[in-house]
C-alpha cells in the first residue's frame, strides 16, 4: 500500500481547449511579428524604390505626380557617366574609404586590446578620454587641424582625410574594446603559456576570434567615410580631381537641378556598392553589433 501510495502519478493531460488556445496564441504572435517586420521593411524600402523609379523616368516625368515610369529609360544609368566623370569620383571614394578603414583597424585593434585585456596605470582615464572624444563634435577641432594641413601644403588632396585614421579613431576603439571584453581571457593565457607574447596572442588568438567585431567596425568606418561630406568639402573642395562621390553628387545636383532623373540615377549608382557590401557582410555585421553590447 505504501509503495502504491508513493508511486508518482501521471500529470493530467492538457485540456483540448487550453491546447488550442496556446496554439492559436503562438500563431497570432507569429503573424504579428512577421507583419510588423514586413511593414517596417516596406517603409525602409520606399525611399530606395522612389530613387530607382525616378532614375528610369524621362526628364519631363521626373518629380511629377506620376510615380510610375510611363517609359522605362534604363539608358539613364549610362548617360550619367557621360555628364560627369563618376568613375574618377568613385575611385577617389574607394581610395578614401578603403585606406581610412584599414588605418582605423590598424590603430584601433592594438588600442582596444590594451584597454580590454591588459592592466596598466591610467587605463580607465584613457578609456574615458576615448569616450569623450566620441562626443566631441568635429567642428571643435576643425580650425587648428585645417591650419596644420594648410601649413603642410596638403589641402586639396585626400591626405588630411585619410591620415588621422591611422593614429586614432575613438569610435572604432570603443566598439572593438566592447567586443574584446566578450572573449574569455583563458584563450590568451593559454597562448602565453605556450610561449606567445602579447602581440602574438593578439594576432594569433584574439583577432581570429574577433572577426565579427572587426567586420562590424570596418563596416561602420567604411559607411561613414563613404557618405562623409563635411571633410571632403573642407579639404578637397578646391580641387575637383580629388572629389569623392559624396561631394560630386552635390555638385552634380547643382549642375543638373532640372534633370532629376539624372540626379537619381547617379544617386542609385552611388548607393549600389554600399548595399552590395552590406548584403555580403550582413551576418558578420549583425553578429558583431550583437556581441559588442554584452559587457561594458
Amino acid at each position: 500500500m505504501t509503495a502504491l501510495a508513493e508511486a508518482p502519478q501521471k500529470p493530467a493531460g492538457v485540456h483540448p481547449k487550453v491546447r488550442f488556445k496556446r496554439s492559436w496564441d503562438r500563431r497570432l504572435s507569429w503573424i504579428a511579428l512577421h507583419a510588423t517586420g514586413i511593414a517596417l521593411g516596406v517603409i525602409f524600402m520606399l525611399p530606395l524604390l522612389f530613387v530607382f523609379l525616378t532614375a528610369v523616368m524621362a526628364d519631363d516625368q521626373a518629380m511629377t505626380a506620376s510615380l510610375w515610369p510611363s517609359v522605362w529609360h534604363f539608358e539613364n544609368f549610362v548617360t550619367v557617366f557621360q555628364k560627369a566623370p563618376l568613375l574618377e569620383y568613385f575611385g577617389n571614394s574607394l581610395l578614401y574609404s578603403g585606406l581610412a578603414t584599414i588605418g582605423a583597424l590598424l590603430s584601433a585593434i592594438p588600442a582596444a586590446y590594451a584597454l580590454a585585456k591588459l592592466r596598466w596605470r591610467g587605463q580607465n582615464l584613457f578609456f574615458m578620454l576615448t569616450v569623450a572624444a566620441m562626443m566631441l563634435p568635429p567642428q571643435v577641432t576643425v580650425v587648428p587641424l585645417y591650419d596644420l594641413w594648410v601649413r603642410l601644403g596638403l589641402t586639396g588632396t585626400l591626405v588630411p582625410l585619410i591620415t588621422p585614421y591611422f593614429f586614432f579613431d575613438a569610435f572604432s576603439i570603443f566598439l572593438l574594446r566592447q567586443f574584446f571584453l566578450t572573449i574569455p581571457k583563458d584563450y590568451l593565457e593559454a597562448a602565453k603559456i605556450d610561449g606567445c607574447n602579447e602581440f602574438q596572442a593578439m594576432y594569433r588568438v584574439l583577432i581570429p576570434m574577433a572577426k565579427p567585431g572587426i567586420a562590424a567596425t570596418a563596416m561602420f568606418c567604411f559607411l561613414f567615410t563613404w557618405n562623409d561630406y563635411f571633410g571632403p568639402l573642407l579639404y578637397t573642395g578646391e580641387d575637383q580631381d580629388h572629389w569623392p562621390l559624396s561631394l560630386a553628387i552635390a555638385s552634380f545636383r547643382g549642375m543638373h537641378h532640372v534633370e532629376w532623373n539624372m540626379t537619381m540615377a547617379a544617386t542609385a549608382l552611388i548607393m549600389a556598392p554600399v548595399i552590395i557590401l552590406f548584403i555580403f557582410a550582413q551576418k558578420s555585421f549583425v553578429k558583431g553589433i550583437t556581441f559588442t553590447g554584452v559587457k561594458g
